[in-house]
């Protein structure tokens, strides 16, 4: 693979990317809302891109002047939802291929090489599947439901689309996906209580959504469908052997489910009121 060093300024790493005139031109695509602990870091791990969309829904911690400073391309948006955002981002790309990131994800120098190397060649493929490490209090999550956690973020602008969902957005492609073997770096949570805050958030933005489309809860949501998300996560799929962490983990994601059921509960009971 022909190609320049590149250094990181973040990890002051040599990379070998594919030059820019060997390949087609990338555009990656970020939606922020105060994120300046992690936005610097996640645009520096895609420096070698031809373009980086910042698309920033109002913050007020610096998360704009540090997007500046990192040469992004800044633009403001009133928040639309997860999907709309996203798409948004990708409706102001000047590239045909779209990169999506989340403020709190970095993409490894592997993934980079990986992405790069695709870009050089014209191959029959619409989108691609990314492993994401999940990154929970400083340790890789190796098991339990959030490995290998495979989500499409790479994909081509006329081909992928962002799902409108709540919450859980994911990208829907047409044509042919295919799989990257180097991972998504995901600095999600800085504490448990973040941690479960987002599970009640999400579980909200859910049991919102799923009540729009008639739905109810029964009793099996309240009982047997969190008790067997925590199975699934800590027994069967080995997040006990993440430790301590993974037990936050699986228990977070039983909360998450029963929650959705109380949030849906309580949303048909207001409207029964009403």
């Amino acid at each position: 693979m022909s190609g320049l060093a590149e250094t990181s300024a973040e990890a002051g790493t040599e990379r070998k990317l594919v030059s820019r005139s060997a390949r087609k031109p990338i555009s990656v695509a970020i939606v922020v809302h105060n994120e300046a602990k992690r936005i610097r870091a996640c645009i520096d791990s895609v420096s070698w891109a031809d373009e980086i969309i910042v698309i920033d829904a109002g913050s007020t911690d610096g998360t704009q002047e540090i997007c500046r400073k990192r040469g992004a391309l800044l633009i403001h948006h009133p928040w639309q939802g997860y999907a709309a955002q996203k798409n948004f981002a990708v409706s102001k790309a000047s590239h045909p291929w779209i990169l999506s990131l989340d403020a709190d994800e970095r993409v490894s120098p592997g993934l980079a090489k990986e992405i790069l190397s695709v870009l050089s060649y014209d191959a029959p493929v619409a989108g691609y599947r990314i492993p994401r490490k999940n990154i929970f209090f400083g340790r890789w999550l190796r098991h339990g439901d959030l490995w290998p956690d495979y989500q499409i973020r790479l994909f081509r602008r006329d081909a992928g689309v962002f799902r409108d969902k709540s919450v859980h957005e994911s990208v829907a492609v047409q044509g042919q996906v295919d799989v990257f073997s180097s991972p998504l770096e995901h600095y999600s949570y800085d504490s448990l209580f973040d941690f479960f805050q987002r599970q009640v958030k999400y579980a909200r933005l859910s049991a919102e959504e799923l009540f729009s489309r008639g739905a109810r809860p029964g009793i099996g949501d309240f009982v047997f469908r969190p008790l067997w998300r925590f199975f699934k996560s800590y027994i069967l799929k080995m997040g006990l052997r993440d430790g301590v962490n993974g037990l936050w983990v699986s228990v977070g994601s039983a909360c998450y489910v029963f929650m959705r059921a109380a949030f849906l509960w309580e949303l048909c009971r207001e409207r029964e009121r009403s």
